[in-house]
């Protein structure tokens, strides 16, 4: 995965750039819970970040074991301060090489993380190995062909870049094929990230996400400004909540 995530500033803002409302993670850990193949089961998340789908999946959906994969020693340290659980554990591996032994888990969560993987095929071979022969993958992205963040309205060079890095639909139904899953279901849920536009302006003040790497500070402050002017135009009548659509690919051990 891309060793931006190595870079201090970056995990210090992400928890709080990209934390929810406590009733979104929930509806997202029972959206993904709902595909384990049995109750309380084990879980592992590759690319867990600061670990918010980790606690909610061992809180929420009762995970019997959640364990947190990635590449960052400062994310992973950020993960341990902001989202500990006793059925959590988290610890440094790479989607190609997860430190555990196989066939140990009933569900893999990829959120946020397939455009980062240098090999998604071996990944999912990986993948393959640590699941239990009825277990499943969950990979919550953006389809390249779907790509409508708020945030490219705000900065129009975001989706150029994310148009090349993201994988659509059916590259990624492709590379886990190759690799021995079938595809379960292909769907997308949207919740509530902040309560209204003037939130989301503050939360994109730190840069939250790794894609804002691409801009140039003329670029990021151009868009933040006009960010800005729409924010203080809203609060003068009625914010509303802004709202993230992901897509949802599940697949099966075939």
């Amino acid at each position: 995965m891309a060793r931006v995530y190595d870079d201090a500033r970056l995990a210090g803002v992400y928890q709080a750039g990209n934390e929810m409302p406590e009733a979104a993670l929930r509806a997202w850990a029972q959206v993904i819970g709902a595909y384990a193949p049995r109750p309380a089961p084990t879980v592992v998340e590759i690319g867990a970040g600061t670990g918010m789908f980790c606690a909610a999946l061992a809180e929420w959906e009762r995970a019997s074991l959640v364990v947190g994969v990635d590449p960052s020693v400062v994310m992973l340290g950020e993960a341990a301060r902001h989202n500990g659980h006793p059925r959590v554990r988290y610890v440094g591996g790479c989607a190609d090489a997860v430190p555990t032994r196989g066939g140990l888990f009933d569900l893999a969560l990829l959120s946020r993380v397939v455009h980062h993987l240098p090999d998604r095929r071996a990944c999912a071979r990986e993948l393959a190995r640590i699941l239990r022969p009825d277990g499943v993958v969950v990979i919550r992205t953006t389809f390249r062909e779907r790509l409508d963040a708020l945030v490219y309205h705000y900065w129009p060079r975001l989706r150029d870049s994310d148009e090349r890095r993201f994988p659509g639909r059916e590259e990624i139904v492709a590379d886990f094929a190759a690799c021995g899953f079938t595809v379960r279901e292909i769907t997308s849920f949207e919740q509530p990230v902040t309560a209204s536009l003037r939130e989301f302006h503050t939360r994109m003040t730190t840069r939250p996400q790794s894609k804002f790497t691409c801009l140039t500070d003329a670029d990021y402050d151009e868009g933040l400004r006009r960010l800005a002017l729409d924010a203080a135009a809203e609060s003068e009548t009625t914010p509303r909540p802004v709202r993230e659509r992901y897509d949802i690919a599940v697949f099966a051990r075939a």
